[in-house]
């Protein structure tokens, strides 16, 4: 099935679509069918990661799919014990090892762990990466505004994407903007925020005078903020339905009534200040 989306353009001038497929929890033994059916429902984004410990099963769902390369966009992660040149080149290798990939469209340092304080060497590694050809675009996930900043006074490069946690209930306005300011791509993981939203009654409310799914009015508002986003789910109808979001416009009572969910305590994930989890 071919599904036009938007595709949204980085500042190094790749571009991208702007909803994918995420794969965290979806075991390495499930990821293949549950790749399959993804790719068949019409996405052509995948995002995965070294310590989602599927990227094989991915690289396996992706080449009996048989999408032409060209076709996909994929992203996967180095994890935080692999923060320093030469293991952060060689973990790329690896991740393309197990993906059956010669390069991927976007490799994202993981998490930041400030208490370490070796990302700044992560990234310069991500540019030579990304200057070899084996990683089109590079970017993060979870830095904040510091950490950003100093990606950008050291090395005088910016990642083309921040992958957050971002979801109504914890809506980063002042990283976001930090992000439009310096021409990041917002990408939000635990969209949905885990299911908690899914029986918000403000969401509820929108979503039957819409006539959709609550989660497909989530979906459909992180789609006119202008953020990335990639969800996942392992139920064929669920994958169907959240690709399907392209033609719900939410005006703009909907969109003050949604805003009006952020809670400054509405994380559910890790704090990037604080997470320095190394075990891989």
């Amino acid at each position: 099935m071919s599904i036009t989306q938007p595709l949204m353009t980085f500042h190094d001038g790749r571009k991208a679509p702007q909803l994918g497929f995420g794969t965290w929890q979806i075991p390495n033994e499930d990821a293949p069918a549950v790749i399959h059916t993804a790719l068949e429902a019409g996405y052509r984004s995948i995002d995965t990661a070294y310590i989602y410990y599927n990227e094989a099963g991915v690289g396996k769902g992706i080449a009996q799919a048989g999408v032409p390369r060209d076709e996909l966009f994929i992203t996967t992660k180095v994890w935080n014990n692999r923060h320093g040149h030469d293991s952060t080149k060689a973990a790329l290798q690896e991740s393309l090892d197990r993906l059956q990939l010669d390069y991927v469209d976007l490799y994202l340092i993981h998490w930041p762990v400030p208490k370490e304080n070796n990302y700044i060497e992560a990234w310069a590694a991500l540019i030579q990466l990304r200057d070899e050809g084996r990683a089109k675009s590079i970017g993060v996930c979870n830095f904040q505004i510091t950490h950003l900043q100093k990606l950008l006074d050291k090395t005088g490069v910016l990642p083309v994407v921040n992958q957050i946690e971002l979801h109504p209930y914890f809506q980063q306005a002042e990283l976001r903007a930090y992000h439009a300011d310096n021409a990041i791509i917002t990408e939000a993981w635990s969209p949905l925020g885990q299911g908690t939203l899914l029986t918000d009654p403000i969401l509820s409310a929108i979503a039957h005078k819409h006539q959709v799914s609550t989660a497909r009015i989530v979906l459909a508002w992180h789609i006119q903020l202008g953020n990335m986003v990639v969800p996942k789910s392992v139920t064929p109808s669920r994958i169907a339905e959240n690709i399907n979001i392209f033609g719900i416009h939410l005006n703009d009572d909907d969109m003050e009534q949604i805003a009006a969910l952020h809670q400054d305590d509405g994380r559910i994930g890790p704090d990037p200040d604080l997470f320095h989890l190394m075990k891989g």
